[in-house]
């Protein structure tokens, strides 16, 4: 039975969220409850899972995880229990699933986050913030006897009355969100993978199908719901916090947890779109470069096309393969400005349809599948087909040299980054990735290894690093190359906030310590891309 000193303890937490979904408790608020836990565990009235015993009280993380799970009642999830298990499992990489956090927190709502950050501050506790967990590298989002924060629970869609906007959880993955609209003949900017996360992809940037008329997912933004690293709760739009709403768009988890993304939202019903496969030739590859590089070039005239054109060996064939995935933004086949594309002969496959996003992005991520040790790699280079050629070459030199690790699939996939597209990278006030239209246009490059065996770790990550060296390398010497770093293909040695720009760095930097002038995302949230 509660005595009433626990009962007046959870009266100061729930009666918080209880008055407003906004209204958050301060820092020395949940300090002095905190301290109120620890003399209630001290004088018996409570026990912990960390250590009932009053001879040793919980400290750091293991008093956050007591006093979140005593807070927050079915929030928290201990080593060994069906929810941390599951929650674990979630992870597309296996590096990440790697990861054990002491306990993972579950929150259904921002106050929650709000009373988390709070508390990992309190204990100077690290923790990770999880969306959807496609990161490749370890830390990215978990985090070795730490915290996890998932938020799985914020899986709310909901369209606006005049259908111009559609407010997403961050804990949704995209073919939940594509899923819910598709019904209602509208669509927003997002991710091109199904299971990929809202968070991430869209903090990082985020490449979409519909990129060419409407710009990347951070440029369809309306409003961010944001916990600060006070523990408020704000709405950050380009009028109310214009600063913090540039960094949010592509400055990735160093300004606050998103825990709401109000999207724009734009009418979209079926497209024309799929893959044709063929078997590596150089006449193959030359045939296809040559029409990537004239779409890079002619897309403005046509912004519903877009093309992805991904290189791969294919292990049990011990062959290399190339595809061209084709996307147009309408149900009509064979558009002209696709047409380089569609009349390469000798295609092996071909699973070009007139189909809809959810299906689309299906597709995609079936040839993406979890489970596997993977690591990705980014690249930016300026539009040419032979350096394209030069590229796919030392690609595949360097994958040759590690083609018998158990279980691998190498891969590039090559992406124009238009005129078109760049010039939506200007709209409200910008974002802080630093492309402008002097650039382009531009091929987005991502390098890809999936594998079997922690064995084989450091020759293919070698490999990996050797393919984006020396194509940068060859890229500068022609005069073809581009600093910028896409955060989500980066690996974690990638510099890729530097790579915006001195001076969007400057002000990523400035926002930083403007909004979080003691470093919490820095310091206690240390995993993915930090600005110092």
């Amino acid at each position: 039975m509660w005595t009433s000193r626990v009962f007046l303890l959870l009266v100061g937490i729930f009666g918080l969220q209880v008055a407003s979904q906004n209204e958050t408790l301060t820092i020395d608020e949940v300090s002095l409850q905190i301290d109120d836990f620890l003399q209630l565990i001290q004088n018996g009235s409570l026990s912990t899972r960390a250590d009932s015993s009053r001879s040793l009280l919980p400290s750091g993380c293991s008093l956050a995880c007591s006093f979140l799970s005593f807070a927050l009642p079915g929030q928290i999830a201990y080593p060994g229990s069906t929810v941390y298990n599951f929650e674990e499992s979630r992870y597309w990489s296996v590096q990440q699933q790697s990861n054990s956090p002491t306990c993972r927190f579950s929150p259904t709502d921002a106050v929650g986050v709000s009373v988390a950050v709070l508390a990992l501050r309190v204990t100077q506790c690290k923790f990770a913030v999880k969306s959807g967990g496609h990161a490749t590298f370890a830390g990215a989002s978990n985090i070795d006897a730490g915290v996890t924060i998932d938020l799985i629970n914020f899986n709310q869609v909901a369209v606006s009355a005049n259908k111009k906007e559609t407010a997403v959880g961050a804990g949704n993955i995209w073919h939940d969100v594509y899923n819910y609209l598709q019904p209602k003949g509208l669509t927003v900017i997002g991710g091109r993978v199904s299971a990929i996360g809202v968070g991430g992809l869209t903090t990082g940037g985020g490449m979409s199908f519909f990129s060419g008329r409407y710009g990347w997912a951070c440029d369809n933004v309306n409003k961010y719901q944001v916990v600060f690293a006070d523990g408020t709760i704000r709405d950050v739009t380009y009028s109310s916090y214009p600063d913090l709403y540039f960094a949010l768009r592509g400055g990735g988890n160093n300004f606050g947890i998103v825990t709401r993304f109000d999207l724009a939202t734009y009418p979209q019903g079926d497209l024309w779109a799929g893959a044709e496969t063929f078997f590596y030739t150089p006449e193959t590859a030359a045939e296809l470069n040559n029409a990537f590089y004239w779409l890079n070039i002619n897309a403005p005239s046509d912004p519903y096309a877009q093309v992805i054109l991904a290189y791969a060996y294919v292990q049990s064939f011990d062959k290399y393969v190339v595809a061209s995935d084709l996307q147009y933004g309408k149900p009509i086949a064979n558009p002209p400005i696709l047409k380089n594309f569609t009349d390469t002969p000798r295609a092996i496959a071909s699973t070009l349809r007139v189909t809809n996003l959810t299906g689309l992005t299906v597709e995609f991520n079936n040839s993406n599948p979890g489970g596997f040790r993977q690591t990705y790699w980014a690249g930016m280079v300026k539009n040419s087909p032979t350096l394209l050629t030069d590229i796919v070459a030392i690609f595949m030199e360097e994958s040759n040299k590690v083609k018998d690790a158990a279980g691998i699939t190498p891969s590039i996939a090559i992406q124009g980054v238009p005129l078109n597209m760049i010039a939506q990278f200007s709209k409200n006030g910008g974002n802080a990735l630093g492309i402008t239209a002097a650039d382009g246009p531009l091929v987005l490059l991502n390098i890809v290894y999936s594998w079997s065996s922690a064995a084989d770790d450091a020759r293919i990550m070698a490999a990996a690093r050797a393919v984006v060296a020396r194509s940068n390398a060859t890229a500068y010497a022609q005069n073809l190359g581009h600093p910028y770093i896409y955060m989500n293909y980066a690996a974690l040695e990638q510099p890729v906030l530097p790579s915006y720009g001195q001076k969007n760095l400057a002000k990523l930097r400035a926002t930083s310590k403007k909004y979080d002038p003691l470093g919490v995302w820095q310091k206690l949230q240390p995993g993915y891309f930090k600005l110092f």
